[in-house]
């Protein structure tokens, strides 16, 4: 078995990097020497921040146990603005399973409606020095008898941007994708594939984070090292090296640095578990309880830190991962989305996630967009697109005699 100096090799997993995108940790860890800006939030806002935080964990523990790349990023704050519009719709059933998967159970719909105003306000004037903006939207089909409420509620507590669009239109994919790679500085690009027959409506929420770090990598320092793969195995791989204070703890399930941005109001925290920890087994057991610790037990501490340079995108659909937490009845033909409309009974047809980052030697820039999509309960029931592998078997009808018999894993025409 490889050892790794624990002090001296804190490699960055795929964990630390949906830190910097779910910022409302960073008043919870207080690491690192100068006191970051206070965020000061209503007083609901502890709740909203401690219901955000599980609902984190818990769905990039259920995007990773689901999903089968090596590489993945959620951002929970980005899945959390797209699905509270929709929950701005909901109604009797279907709002109780988006209050308990989102972890408002505590909560009226206006406190939670007046923290995310209040945190969206407050995150994106933190620091001078870092570059980060949520933006949200709403697209609703040509002709639609969209409720005032619901559209005034959005614009006025998510400063959502409402259009009227024609659907049937191919160029108006190109409009919702402009608009994500406008506000994502083109990191999000050409996300939504295309529009389904009987889609009413889209909530979409944009991130952009761009932030150089508080003490930058030399370059002149990036050296060559192995990295230990998850299947066994090594890999080349850049490592950026660095001698600072920064703050760190040692638990004997992990070791964890936080490396600051700035002036310190946003920083990525990079969590690696010991040795005979597996990553799978890590992230099944660490949760928001684990996270809300991490605070107590670091203490500010020169040290060499060794992390590699990662850059790299994920896109996801989200409908498994949420109905594993609950929310199940959004995706059903038992639906309640009242709140948006009396015209039609809608559901949630899909939930499209994708996120990029970028860690280097200077800083980090990350992006995430979340689309949901709302079609109508009754529509195209007998709509088939052949969009994943599938057999096909050629037949000769009044014998029943199979002549071709084939998968298509992947369709190439050449």
């Amino acid at each position: 078995m490889h050892t790794h100096h624990m002090k001296t090799q804190l490699i960055a997993l795929v964990i630390a990097a949906i830190i910097p995108l779910f910022l409302e940790s960073c008043d919870i860890i207080g690491l690192g020497d100068t006191p970051p800006t206070p965020v000061n939030l209503n007083y609901k806002a502890a709740e909203i921040i401690k219901a955000d935080q599980q609902f984190a964990f818990e769905l990039f523990r259920e995007v990773h146990s689901l999903s089968e790349e090596e590489n993945l990023m959620i951002s929970p704050l980005s899945v959390s603005y797209a699905l509270g519009m929709t929950y701005n719709g909901a109604d009797g059933a279907t709002l109780e399973a988006f209050e308990e998967v989102l972890h408002f159970e505590e909560l009226t719909r206006q406190e939670v409606n007046e923290s995310y105003k209040d945190l969206m306000g407050q995150l994106v004037t933190l620091d001078k020095n870092v570059e980060f903006s949520i933006a949200n939207s709403i697209w609703y089909r040509l002709g639609a008898n969209v409720l005032d409420s619901f559209i005034t509620t959005n614009r006025e507590y998510f400063d959502a941007a409402v259009e009227e669009l024609d659907f049937s239109d191919p160029a108006s994919v190109d409009v919702i994708n402009d608009w994500i790679e406008e506000q994502t500085n083109d990191k999000i690009r050409d996300m939504l594939d295309q529009i389904p027959p009987g889609v009413y409506m889209y909530l979409v929420n944009a991130i952009y984070f761009n932030a150089e770090w508080k003490y930058t990598f030399d370059k002149d320092d990036t050296f060559t090292g192995d990295f230990h793969l998850e299947g066994g195995g090594t890999e080349a791989v850049d490592y950026m090296k660095i001698e600072e204070s920064f703050g760190y703890a040692l638990q004997e399930e992990y070791a964890a640095v936080e490396l600051p941005y700035g002036d310190s109001a946003f920083s990525m925290v990079a969590i690696l578990p010991s040795e005979e920890i597996p990553i799978d087994s890590f992230i099944a057991m660490y949760g928001q309880e684990e996270w809300s610790q991490l605070g107590s037990l670091s203490a500010t501490q020169k040290m060499t830190v060794e992390l590699p340079r990662f850059k790299y995108a994920f896109k996801s659909l989200l409908n498994d991962p949420l109905t594993g937490l609950g929310l199940g009845i959004a995706f059903s033909d038992a639906a309640d989305f009242s709140g948006i409309t009396r015209e039609t009974d809608l559901l949630i047809s899909r939930v499209i996630h994708q996120t990029f980052i970028d860690v280097n030697e200077k800083g980090t820039e990350a992006a995430a967009a979340t689309i949901v999509e709302m079609r109508e309960t009754s529509a195209f029931t007998n709509y088939i697109r052949f969009d994943q592998p599938f057999l096909y078997i050629i037949r000769e009808n009044s014998t029943g005699a199979i002549l071709f018999m084939g998968k298509v894993g992947r369709p190439v025409y050449e």
